[in-house]
């Protein structure tokens, strides 16, 4: 696909070429063809060309005469309504006051209409509430569970969510300008996708030069170049990464901060992005601090509030992988989930815990005091789900606890044995004894096979 570019015209040819450079700069530069270009042009214009940048270099293939000078359009006279000098621009109607227009236009009222309303108790109406509890506040937010006559429950603040990493491109930008504008095309396509995009690249362009006639690259060495490109490209790329992570530390999400210290291996090249590494590494070690000190607090606030299933739920996701919970409060969970499986338990909420239950670190030393009398296909279903790794309650349900089976590919069809059929026998007088019904011409297919060892040929001899 072809890319427009400025381009300045640097001098003429006898041959009829041009050589040409981008506009304001050294580099690329080429040569054109002097049949593309329009007429008048001369050495020093800046013009606008259609040009194709292959791996081998740019190919320019048309150029675009400079704008001329703007032609102004035909402009239309608006002449309009024709009205009088004394007329005025605008009308005003004022209505008449009052909502139900003239009083004196209204029915007499009828008799006795004031004696039942002198009769009624007057009613007594509460202050109109302005602020934050009003109505039209309720109404604009689109809460309406905070009416002042209705029951109020706590609800839990939501957690903020952590922040992923946005990187930038400074690093990476510097990295592509460096290099020469040959190597440019080649850079990024390492950026984009390694040295698989790079053989992509290079296939899809063979397959438009066989299509338009013209000889095809050789990858070889388009691959060693890219192979040479890649680690100071993905240096660049990680110190990207690396320093907006840095910028956001405190609130950076644990697996994206985790993902740039295990790409400092690799990223890290030289004194400055050791030192870079160095400090995400000491960052990542007091998150991962705070977030489980954080992570064990939780759980046991939980705990206290009577939220068994949300802290089940919590202790299944501990930001330190492989942290055993303490013994104290591994203790109090294990309780909690006991107690929220027995007998009473509506069935729904039986399978709720169990599916909480099933990804917790305490899932093994869990008993329910009790089970339904009578659980339903919905609970029987939910056990069967989590038998695998609830067994000990999966067995009070009678239900077996076996591992999903692992489907194996069918085996491949082998292919029919070939048969190999034996030289024509011709009849003579040698072979009448031992083939008396052979006829002339006959093959017979031959079972045995055609590799024996030198022992049986040797026994069927004897």
């Amino acid at each position: 696909m072809s890319r427009r570019i400025e381009v300045e015209l640097t001098s003429t040819r006898e041959d009829g070429t041009w050589t040409w450079r981008a506009a304001g700069a050294k580099l690329p530069k080429g040569e054109l063809s002097g049949s593309l270009l329009f007429a008048g042009a001369k050495v020093g214009d800046v013009v606008r060309a259609d040009a194709d940048f292959m791996m081998d270099g740019i190919d320019i293939i048309a150029v675009l005469p400079p704008k001329g000078a703007r032609k102004e359009p035909e402009r239309i006279e608006v002449v309009g309504t024709p009205r009088r000098d004394d007329e005025p621009l605008v009308t005003t109607k004022l209505a008449p006051k009052g909502r139900g227009g003239d009083r004196r236009d209204r029915k007499p009222r009828r008799e006795g209409d004031g004696e039942k309303r002198e009769g009624r108790p007057q009613r007594e109406r509460k202050p109109r509430v302005e602020g934050e509890g009003s109505q039209d506040a309720r109404r604009k937010s689109g809460n309406r569970t905070n009416h002042p006559n209705r029951p109020t429950s706590p609800a839990p603040e939501p957690k903020p969510k952590a922040k992923r990493l946005r990187a930038g491109r400074t690093h990476r930008n510097a990295a592509l300008a460096a290099l020469p504008a040959e190597q440019k095309p080649i850079a990024e396509q390492v950026l984009r996708g390694g040295i698989p995009a790079v053989r992509q690249a290079v296939e899809k362009q063979n397959e438009t030069n066989n299509a338009e006639g013209k000889p095809e690259i050789s990858p070889e060495p388009l691959l060693q170049l890219a192979e040479q490109l890649m680690p100071s490209l993905r240096s660049a790329e990680w110190r990207d990464k690396a320093e907006a992570a840095l910028a956001e530390l405190s609130e950076l999400d644990l697996r994206d901060l985790r993902s740039v210290v295990v790409a400092s291996d690799a990223g890290a090249r030289d004194d400055e992005t050791r030192a870079l590494a160095e400090q995400l590494k000491t960052g990542l070690a007091q998150r991962v601090e705070s977030e489980q000190a954080a992570w064990l607090a939780e759980i046991s606030e939980l705990l206290a509030g009577g939220r068994a299933v949300r802290a089940l739920r919590v202790s299944s996701r501990p930001p330190k992988a492989g942290s055993p919970l303490p013994a104290e409060l591994s203790s109090k969970l294990t309780e909690a989930a006991a107690a929220s499986l027995t007998a009473e338990t509506g069935q729904d909420r039986f399978a709720t815990v169990l599916d909480a239950l099933a990804f917790s670190p305490v899932r093994t030393q869990v008993v329910p005091a009790g089970i339904p009398a009578e659980p339903t296909t919905e609970l029987l279903a939910a056990v069967k789900k989590v038998a695998v790794r609830l067994p000990q309650i999966a067995s009070m349900f009678g239900v077996q606890a076996t591992a999903p089976s692992k489907s194996k590919p069918a085996a491949k069809p082998r292919p029919p044995k070939p048969v190999i059929t034996a030289p024509p026998i011709t009849a003579d007088a040698s072979d009448a004894e031992t083939a008396p019904d052979a006829d002339v011409g006959e093959t017979t297919p031959i079972a045995e096979p055609i590799n024996a060892t030198t022992e049986e040929v040797a026994s069927d001899e004897a």
